[in-house]
């Protein structure tokens, strides 16, 4: 007869931990605790499969199965019940496994002449490790009670896989945290580093997941909850009249810490034998298996604040804050699972390289990363849950790899390649003070993006012209509230001052898309980088542009401005952007304050449809300045946080380079200054088609600006241009085979 479920689970764990106690080697234990499963569960089979690799389960110990199918039945996650219940992280319960869907026959096991099947997942706060099993010989469902009981179990096996109580033979028994991992994400920003992680919040580690004392247990929940909630309720109190949003995010905050299904069901699994911790671990462990099922991204969203709740939980039962005590090393490379501009940039330049576990090309991280000039890969998945502190890791952003406790063949080849790279550099301080200037006579203007007064000093290094493209965004980004106009032309005063004459051209604010400010209100759009954002938010919401262009007046101080207005898509945008900057003009005058010496108000193009304005448009910007990042997605119709399809499409098509000549044309027969700003612009072979194609004047980080000047140097840009002109003729896709086929020809290297 079944007993009753709070029996089974605490009998279960009372004689897991007796097992777990008693001296053994890790497949010594295992083998027990599937047998003592089997006893006390009163059915035929018990089996404890873990993960060998990130897609493959492998069978680590049975009682009932075959014992030479031990670490040689292996399946795909997906793969059969077992397979399914991993990939789905959800119990699989039924009377008759052999008609259930999915079911997969492994004949080598002797599992055919059992009927029931019941699985559960063992994971770890999101973290999939295994599964457990229980089958019978009768056509057996097994009760709820049962069920849950088996799932308690699994949240302590998570628990001591992951403080390494089943090391043994086979992959999926070696040691957690010690082995080389190769995790693939993609490029955030380029750049190679080599450094010891920093974990930006280190895991809480359950040291005890069995309970000695429920109602000693039990008091401690509740107490943590009290303190939860009373912070929640503070943290309202402060926020009560700020950003609606904030206020929406701890309201669900509130809504979760004073939930009573969720306090009942962590007090269940104490008194079902668990410790506070593991209970609180095993809710959010389902709750992360249920976010991953939710297609509703608001749903999602409200699960993500009941994860972040859990974790506040743990860290006040644990004592394990936001610091562990650990010292930072010298060459620290950040692990998290995303991270906010300001909590970024207060690492600084002191971090080696980037790595996250979501993120996209255009986030926070990215941008305020490209600004430091870090190497960013992102995402990098499970890098949160492989990582540990102090471990050696490899940071490769030119194709967005990471190498994590690597082996020493890896060492030694990436060790190379940052040799190389850095002689490269030392070729490059040669030509410094030297112009891009071809064999043909053809000089192309070489200067930086920039966002930050860190990168000021990259100006003189770099051997930069001038700055091609300030990203004024950042210092909204970085701040909780909206800068004041003093702060702004004091900061944009000081970018001047160390520009040192060169010319500094301003981007006005570029924010909507990917880029949402923190006390801004977000804007829920089906395609946010088609929808409000740039030039749009600040004509429609003009306060702010205003202000910013009363900043860089004042901050000019006589000396020439340069001022550009981002995501230009139709001419009247300009010109309504333009009237403002002169009415403020106008009104700066008029209080007397000094006004520019020069002032030049261009244009970013970054949609198909500029390419094709009036010829007035092209004659009333002083500059304009092609944005290739937001103008090669557009014009392929290819989302570049899209890893699918981004890199489908080449920059060198014959299409998107015709496009570019066209807009060179124009820009040449109404004498508009034009430039192309993006990450293009710093790949030397891209930067020479460019070139070739009428362009002559380039933005990008100042680390590329020696690569790009000293393959200019080394070409005929004539001769380039009729390479691509013949490739074009042929019907070629992509100049790029013809254009590396004629660098090789000549012996140059373009890297």
């Amino acid at each position: 007869m079944p007993q009753t479920p709070q029996s089974t689970s605490r009998k279960l764990l009372t004689r897991l931990r007796q097992s777990l106690s008693d001296p053994a080697e890790g497949q010594e234990r295992l083998d027990r605790i599937t047998k003592l499963i089997a006893a006390e569960m009163q059915t035929d089979v018990c089996s404890i499969y873990l993960f060998r690799d990130a897609e493959t389960l492998e069978l680590c110990a049975t009682e009932g199965l075959n014992q030479e199918a031990v670490h040689q039945t292996r399946m795909r996650m997906g793969e059969g019940l077992v397979g399914r219940v991993a990939m789905r992280t959800r119990p699989i319960n039924t009377a008759d496994a052999p008609s259930e869907r999915g079911f997969r026959f492994m004949p080598e096991t002797g599992e055919e002449i059992y009927s029931g099947f019941a699985g559960v997942p063992i994971q770890r706060i999101g973290e999939r490790l295994g599964v457990l099993v229980v089958q019978s010989k009768q056509a057996r469902a097994y009760l709820d009670d049962e069920i849950h009981a088996l799932e308690v179990v699994a949240m302590v096996l998570a628990e001591m896989t992951e403080l390494g109580a089943f090391q043994g033979e086979g992959e999926a028994l070696k040691a957690l945290h010690q082995q080389a991992v190769l995790v693939r994400g993609a490029v955030g920003q380029e750049g190679t580093a080599r450094g010891r992680v920093w974990l930006h919040e280190p895991r809480v580690v359950v040291t005890n997941p069995f309970s000695e004392d429920a109602e000693a247990e039990l008091t401690r929940l509740r107490s943590a909850v009290d303190e939860l909630r009373v912070s929640v309720d503070e943290m309202l109190d402060v926020h009560a009249k700020g950003d609606a949003d904030q206020v929406q995010v701890l309201e669900a905050y509130r809504m979760f810490a004073n939930s009573k299904g969720w306090l009942r069901r962590m007090e269940k699994d104490i008194n079902d034998g668990l410790s506070a911790e593991a209970a609180v671990e095993k809710e959010q462990s389902s709750a992360r298996a249920r976010m991953e099922q939710v297609p509703d991204a608001y749903l999602r969203e409200r699960l993500q604040d009941l994860d972040d709740l859990s974790n506040r939980l743990l860290r006040l039962l644990t004592g394990q804050g936001a610091t562990t005590g650990a010292e930072m090393p010298d060459n620290p490379v950040l692990i998290a699972r995303n991270i906010g501009p300001g909590e970024l940039l207060a690492y600084g330049r002191s971090l080696r390289g980037i790595v996250l576990e979501e993120g996209s090309v255009g986030s926070h991280a990215a941008i305020v990363a490209r600004a430091l000039a870090i190497p960013l890969v992102i995402n990098a998945k499970r890098i949160t849950t492989e990582a540990l502190n102090g471990d050696l890791i490899l940071v490769d952003g030119e194709q967005g790899i990471v190498h994590l406790r690597p082996e020493d063949s890896i060492i030694s080849a990436f060790t190379d390649k940052i040799a190389m790279q850095a002689k490269a550099q030392e070729r490059y301080a040669s030509i410094r003070g030297k112009p891009a200037k071809s064999k043909c006579g053809t000089t192309i203007g070489l200067h930086m993006n920039a966002g930050l007064m860190a990168d000021l000093p990259s100006l003189e290094g770099s051997g930069a012209e001038g700055v091609g493209l300030f990203r004024t965004e950042l210092q909204f980004l970085a701040s909780n509230k909206v800068p004041t106009r003093g702060f702004l032309a004091g900061s944009y005063s000081r970018v001047m001052d160390a520009a040192k004459g060169k010319r500094v051209v301003f981007r006005t604010l570029d924010i909507g898309s990917d880029k949402v400010l923190p006390y801004m209100k977000r804007e829920e759009e089906p395609n946010p980088a088609l929808g409000w954002r740039a030039i749009r938010v600040g004509l429609d919401k003009p306060g702010v542009m205003r202000m910013q262009l009363q900043a860089l007046l004042r901050a000019a101080n006589g000396r020439p401005l340069s001022v550009m207005f981002p995501f230009i898509a139709q001419f009247e945008e300009f010109r309504a952007a333009r009237a403002h900057l002169t009415h403020e003009i106008e009104r700066e005058e008029k209080l007397g304050h000094i006004l520019p010496e020069k002032i030049e108000i261009g244009a970013m193009l970054e949609t198909p449809s500029m390419a094709f304005a009036p010829r007035q448009f092209f004659e009333e910007t002083d500059f304009i300045s092609i944005g290739g990042n937001d103008l090669k997605q557009f014009f392929f119709a290819a989302d570049r946080e899209n890893e699918r399809v981004r890199k489908r499409y080449d920059s060198l098509n014959v299409s998107f380079l015709s496009l570019i000549e066209m807009i060179a044309q124009r820009c040449a027969d109404t004498g508009t200054h034009l430039s192309f700003c993006g990450e293009d612009a710093g790949r030397p072979i891209e930067a020479l088609c460019f070139a070739a194609m009428g362009l002559r004047t380039l933005s990008m980080r100042p680390a590329s600006i020696g690569p790009v000047k000293n393959l200019i140097r080394q070409v005929d840009i004539s001769e380039a241009r009729k390479i691509i002109l013949a490739a074009r003729d042929d019907g070629e896709q992509s100049v790029r085979p013809a254009i590396k086929n004629w660098l090789a020809e000549q012996g140059i290297n373009p890297s």
